[in-house]
């Protein structure tokens, strides 16, 4: 199983996302900033790191950049509804995708499976 590490500091948006996703069949661990999701991190295996970018303590971009060091081969994707801060996260941290706010929840499963197809290509 696919396992999310969803950093999101709006609770509301926290639930959503995760509730989204585990119905489609991911296994998700939430954090309501990037602090909390360090020590996740180095304790569990994570397959993507689900990131807001605008977030107390230690933005997405930091997490990010912190997350790739401790586990190179997890992907990373970003929400945000900041263009500017966008461009800032491309910059930074280019192999990531970002999803921009607003969303509908089943385009982020889409782009969740899009960035898991081909590895669950071979489970069919």
């Amino acid at each position: 199983m696919i396992r999310i590490l969803l950093a999101e500091d709006d609770r509301v948006m926290r639930e959503y996302l995760t509730r989204a996703l585990e119905r489609s069949g991911y296994a998700v661990s939430a954090v309501d900033r990037g602090t909390e999701a360090i020590p996740l991190l180095e304790a569990e295996r994570f397959d993507l790191l689900l990131t807001d970018i605008v977030m107390p303590e230690m933005d997405g971009i930091e997490l990010a950049q912190r997350a790739s060091e401790m586990a190179p081969e997890m992907r990373v994707m970003f929400i945000t509804g900041f263009a500017a801060v966008t461009l800032k996260a491309e910059k930074q941290v280019p192999q990531a995708r970002v999803l921009s706010k607003p969303f509908h929840l089943r385009d982020l499963v889409l782009e969740v499976d899009r960035m898991f197809q081909s590895e669950n290509a071979g489970f069919n």
